[in-house]
């Protein structure tokens, strides 16, 4: 994934941590309950280019936000949720995958989640629709489960910090934009050391493979 439309915003000029790429092997669950229960605990998110994704790491360390060096910026479309049966799951995801065309996605502008709770993202404007539809294929099934809040497609820049920072992250981005392409989704599972480990990356619009083996793609992990 590549070609960024259009990017408005200035740099940070605070420290910035190493910079994960949008497909990294290990995401750690600061914005989940960090448990694992019986079962698997998974999570499937659309990730984005490097370009991207590392600027936008670059500006969540600048707002203090601890996580800035662990997490990449990826629009969630299932969060922490528990299976009992992996391989019902996978051919779940891999068929929902298999249905879904490339799309584009716009990021835009920013929003709070607050005061429920202490977040700052940036909008998604084009392939809102997209998402909402890939949340509620995915949350069923194998995943189906009851969520405290509506599903609101999003990407987190700021999480747990001063309110202030909140404030900076809240100003300082309100004119960030950006598009990119999006022809993949990411399926994480949630392991004992409370690191997301990727799976299989799943390529959109493309039936299930014959050589994916049991074990899934080529790209699974």
């Amino acid at each position: 994934m590549s070609s960024v439309s259009k990017v408005t915003a200035h740099e940070p000029k605070r420290g910035t941590p190493r910079a994960g790429s949008s497909t990294a092997p290990e995401i750690r669950d600061a914005e989940g309950n960090g448990q694992r229960s019986e079962g698997i605990s998974i999570g499937v998110i659309l990730g984005f280019p490097a370009e991207i994704a590392e600027e936008l790491q670059r500006w969540r360390a600048s707002f203090g936000d601890p996580m800035a060096g662990v997490i990449p910026a990826h629009i969630t479309l299932v969060t922490t949720t528990m299976t009992q049966d992996w391989d019902a799951t996978r051919n779940h995801v891999r068929e929902v995958a298999s249905k879904q065309e490339p799309f584009n996605v716009t990021i835009a502008g920013t929003g709070s989640f607050r005061p429920v709770s202490p977040v700052v993202f940036l909008n998604v404007e084009d392939g809102f629709g997209d998402c909402v539809s890939l949340h509620q294929q995915l949350q069923t099934g194998p995943l189906e489960r009851e969520l405290p809040f509506a599903y609101h497609p999003h990407v987190t820049v700021a999480h747990d910090v001063a309110p202030e920072s909140l404030d900076e992250a809240e100003t300082a981005l309100k004119d960030y934009r950006a598009t990119f392409p999006v022809a993949s989704m990411g399926l994480y599972e949630h392991d004992d050391n409370g690191i997301w480990q990727l799976r299989e990356e799943l390529d959109f619009g493309t039936e299930r493979d014959s050589d994916r083996g049991e074990d899934g793609a080529a790209g699974a992990r």
